[in-house]
């Protein structure tokens, strides 16, 4: 059996996909049970693809780059499959890897895809996209005057990427603008403040995650002990725990933020078509916060491993979720090395599920507490993010799905209703029967 080590990656895709990397090379078709192998009408259809890259070599107008072609025949199959399925070649694969670690060279801009288009999905904070006016849902239509249509996301993203202090001109379409915009960015090293934090007052602790990279548990550890060192422990009321426009990351460490505000329980699980991707993951004893009272603010961009995060604390009724409903990523993504210099695929295997069973996918987490921001006009147009189930060929949902979501965010904190309302209630100042989270811990179904 092939052996794993679970990995969740802030890619350039939405929502972070939720991935499995693979330890050893995946080996196609050898092994194969003999039912397998016997599949005629399998092999009658890879004779088929065989004849027609053959006849495409041998009588296309101008020769064609055998390589190019076999990785565009596997980015086609791919993308026929669901959104977050796709080939990596060896440097993306490579700079997939250097960017969980929290620093990469670039723009400083979480992408997908639509309409075969590149869409934004946020601009990371502090980074040369924000700083040049990048907004979310923005629609990238041209990189330096060449047209986006008819690149893979991959494609689209390599473009962007490249060295320090160089230029690149971005035309971008904008809901409330008749005609496209123009922006030039010079690229710079992104480097990603996955924690930062504050004291609201003199008795909040604020802790913001904007991602889940490999900085991300020891940055929120260093978050509360600076925090209670300011705080005493007598005055302090409460956290806030934002991930409001936080689009996932890392497996590992969605698992272990969850566990620092837990003392037991399942985190998440993971079912797929193979037993060996049916996995669950418990909290180990030690709440970094001594059970002071928590609320998790989420909203529309909050997507992956932010919505495990805000899953499980809700089931386990550890904190009461405040803001929009979630992106809603309920999908894992097996990352498999296919040997050296032929980078790795990226495939969808499982589904994973809050500890009382649910799956978000196409759904979202529904807030305790629904926090509507007021948005000015000339923002109104692209306030909200659409979500998965918007994208096309995603995975369907367990009933009915739920499509867009507020993912607005005003500049001025002292503009921003849902951290005021989550200060409010920990300070007792409001009151709502959502907080603090009463009733019996959620509990899985037995499988």
């Amino acid at each position: 059996m092939m052996r794993k080590t679970i990995l969740v990656l802030i890619g350039a895709a939405a929502g972070a996909a939720l991935t499995l990397v693979a330890v050893q090379p995946r080996i196609m078709f050898a092994g194969m049970s003999a039912k397998a192998a016997a599949s005629s009408d399998t092999y009658r259809n890879l004779n088929l693809f065989g004849d027609v890259f053959e006849r495409v070599r041998s009588d296309y107008v101008e020769k064609p780059d055998d390589a190019k072609l076999v990785e565009t025949a596997i980015n086609g199959m791919l993308a026929g499959l669901d959104p977050h399925s796709s080939y990596m070649d060896g440097k993306s694969f490579r700079d997939m890897q250097i960017q969980t670690r929290g620093e990469f060279g670039g723009l400083g801009i979480e992408v997908t895809m639509e309409d075969g288009l590149v869409k934004v999905v946020s601009p990371i904070d502090e980074t040369p996209a924000a700083k040049a006016g990048i907004l979310a849902n923005d629609i990238i239509t041209h990189l330096d005057d060449d047209a986006v249509q008819g690149l893979t996301l991959n494609q689209a993203v390599e473009k962007m990427r490249g060295p320090v202090n160089t230029k690149i001109k971005l035309r971008v379409m904008r809901k409330g603008q008749d005609k496209p915009i123009e922006i030039s960015i010079t690229r710079d090293i992104i480097r990603v403040r996955a924690v930062r934090s504050n004291v609201q007052g003199d008795d909040v602790a604020y802790i913001k995650l904007t991602q889940f990279n490999e900085q991300t548990t020891d940055g929120l550890k260093k978050a509360i002990a600076d925090l209670t060192a300011q705080i005493p422990a007598d005055k302090l009321k409460g956290y806030i725990i934002d991930m409001r426009n936080n689009p996932g990351g890392l497996l590992d460490q969605a698992i272990s933020v969850s566990d620092a505000f837990l003392e037991r329980g399942e985190i998440v699980s993971t079912r797929g078509r193979n037993v060996e991707e049916t996995q669950r993951f418990n909290a180990r004893a030690g709440d970094l916060t001594k059970g002071k009272p928590i609320i998790v603010l989420v909203n529309g961009g909050s997507a992956s491993a932010s919505e495990i995060v805000a899953g499980a604390l809700q089931d386990h009724k550890r904190a009461t979720v405040l803001g929009t409903r979630s992106f809603g990523k309920g999908s894992v993504q097996t990352i498999i090395p296919l040997g050296a210099g032929n980078g790795a695929l990226r495939l969808t295997t499982a589904r994973y599920f809050t500890p009382s069973g649910k799956s978000i996918q196409a759904k979202g987490i529904s807030p305790d507490i629904e926090v509507l921001q007021d948005v000015p006009d000339d923002l109104k147009a692209r306030s909200d993010t659409k979500g998965e189930s918007s994208l096309r060929g995603h995975l369907k949902a367990d009933g009915d799905e739920q499509t867009g979501s507020q993912s607005y965010i005003p500049p001025d904190p002292k503009d921003d209703k849902a951290l005021k309302m989550a200060a409010d209630l920990l300070r007792g100042t409001v009151t709502n029967s959502a907080f603090p989270p009463s009733g019996k811990r959620a509990e899985a179904p037995k499988q």
